[in-house]
C-alpha cells in the first residue's frame, strides 16, 4: 500500500550513490521536496553513522540530520548479483547523485557513458572536492577547500591563525548547488526529453560562494585579509561592546547609519564628514568605533536591542545553537519537525522552503543501513507494481 505523498517532486526516483555530506544533503532536500530517494550504502554504511558523538538512541546525529526521508538499500558493488542491482536501480532513476572518486565508478559501468547509454533521460550528478581534470586526484574533505580556497585565511582575528568555519560550509554549499543544477536539468528534460551530466566541485563552490571577497581579487587585484569580525567594505556591521556584552550593529547605507545614530543619541555622527558616506565610514573606522562604543556602554546589550529595533536598526544578540532555535521558535518559524510517527519518530531541523500548496514531506525517520533492501530489490525485479512515475515508484 502506497504512503500518503506530497512535495512538488512527488513521483521523481532518485537514486542515491553519495555518502558523507555534499550528496546527502542534497538528496534529503530532494526527499523532502517529494522525491523516493533510494540511498545506496556499501557495507558498513555511510561513513557517517560512525562520526560519534553526539548520538540519539546510539545514532549518529550527524547522520540523521542529512538522510531523512530516504530508503536505504546495502549493495556491495564488487559482488556481481549486487553489483546487477545497482545497475538495474540506475536504469530506472530519474535521478542518480553519485560522489565517488571521479572516474570511480567507471569500472563498475555506473559512469555516466555506461548509464545514460540504456537510460537516455537520466540526470546524473558528479560531485568531486577539485574537479574531474586536473585536480581529479585529490580527496574532497571541506576542511581541505576551505583551507585551499582561501577561506581560512579570511577566517579568525587579524593577529591569530587563521580558522576553519564552524560548519563544513562548502560541502552544505556544494550539495546546494548540485540541487539547483539537478532541477534545472530537469526543467529542461521537460522540453528536450533529453538527460544530462552535471559535475560540480567543492573549490568552485568555495570560490563563488566567497562571492566579494573573491570577486576584490579577480576584478580588483585586491587579495583579501583576514579582519576578524569587520566587514571589508562597511562599518559599522560587527560586534560592538554594550555594557554587559557585545551585540552586533548594523549600518549599511547612509540613512541606516543616520537612524542607529539618533537611537545612539549622537545624531551628529552622521553629520561629521568624516562618516558622512559608506566608504567614509569605513575608511574612518578606527575613528568612528570608540565614538559608537562610549554610547553603547551606557546600557546593557538586551537593552539596546529593544531601543534599536524599536528605532528600525540591524541589530541583535550572539546565539548558541539553542538560542538560535528558540529564537526561531518564538518566531513562529517552527524550526524543529518531528520525522516519522509514534515512538520512532525524530526531532529535525525543518526544510527551510515553505510552499503555499507542496508541503514537503516528513514521513520517514533517516533508515537503518539497508532496511529497505527487501523492498526495494522486489520493485526492481517487478514482484511489486510502481505506476505514480514513469520510472517506476517502490512507494507503490
Amino acid at each position: 500500500m502506497a504512503e500518503p505523498r506530497t512535495g512538488p517532486l512527488r513521483g521523481l526516483v532518485v537514486a542515491d550513490f553519495s555518502r558523507i555530506l555534499a550528496g546527502p544533503y542534497a538528496t534529503m532536500l530532494l526527499a523532502d521536496l517529494g522525491a523516493e530517494v533510494i540511498k545506496v550504502e556499501s557495507p558498513g554504511g555511510d561513513d557517517t553513522r560512525t562520526w560519534v558523538p553526539p548520538v540519539r538512541d546510539d545514532v549518529s546525529t550527524y547522520y540523521l540530520s542529512v538522510n531523512r526521508n530516504k530508503r536505504s538499500i546495502g549493495l556491495d558493488l564488487k559482488d556481481p548479483a549486487d553489483l546487477e542491482v545497482a545497475r538495474t536501480l540506475a536504469g530506472r532513476a530519474d535521478v542518480m547523485i553519485e560522489n565517488f572518486k571521479p572516474g570511480g565508478l567507471a569500472k563498475f559501468g555506473l559512469d555516466y557513458d555506461s548509464v545514460s547509454a540504456g537510460n537516455p533521460a537520466l540526470i546524473y550528478a558528479s560531485i568531486s572536492g577539485f574537479g574531474s581534470t586536473g585536480g581529479a586526484h585529490l580527496p574532497g574533505y571541506d576542511l581541505l577547500v576551505q583551507a585551499m580556497s582561501g577561506l581560512m585565511s579570511l577566517t579568525g582575528s587579524p593577529d591569530g591563525p587563521p580558522y576553519r568555519a564552524g560548519i563544513s560550509v562548502f560541502d552544505v554549499m556544494t550539495g546546494m548547488h548540485a540541487l539547483i543544477g539537478v532541477l534545472s536539468a530537469l526543467y529542461e528534460r521537460a522540453e528536450s526529453g533529453r538527460g544530462q551530466h552535471i559535475e560540480v566541485n567543492l573549490l568552485s563552490s568555495a570560490l563563488s560562494g566567497l562571492v566579494n571577497q573573491t570577486g576584490a581579487y579577480v576584478a580588483g587585484g585586491v587579495t583579501p585579509y583576514r579582519m576578524g569580525n569587520a566587514h571589508p567594505s562597511l562599518f559599522p556591521y560587527e560586534p560592538l561592546p554594550a555594557a554587559d556584552g557585545d551585540i552586533i550593529v548594523i549600518a549599511g547605507n547612509d540613512r541606516q547609519f543616520a537612524t542607529l545614530t539618533a537611537a545612539l543619541g549622537a545624531p551628529e555622527l552622521a553629520a561629521d564628514p568624516r562618516f558622512a558616506t559608506v566608504g567614509d565610514r569605513t575608511r574612518n573606522r578606527e575613528e568612528l568605533r570608540p565614538l559608537l562604543t562610549e554610547r553603547l556602554a551606557t546600557r546593557t546589550k538586551a537593552e539596546w536591542f529593544d531601543i534599536l529595533v524599536e528605532a528600525g536598526v540591524a541589530a541583535g544578540p550572539i546565539n548558541s545553537v539553542a538560542e538560535g532555535i528558540e529564537l526561531a521558535t518564538g518566531l513562529g518559524l517552527e524550526p524543529v519537525v518531528e520525522v516519522g510517527e509514534g515512538q520512532s519518530a525524530i526531532p529535525l531541523v525543518r526544510n527551510p522552503i515553505r510552499f503555499s500548496r507542496s508541503a514537503p514531506r516528513y514521513d520517514r525517520p533517516p533508515p537503518a543501513a539497508g532496511q529497505d533492501g527487501e523492498a526495494i530489490r522486489a520493485w526492481l525485479t517487478g514482484t511489486s507494481t510502481a505506476t505514480e512515475s514513469s520510472q517506476g515508484d517502490p512507494d507503490e
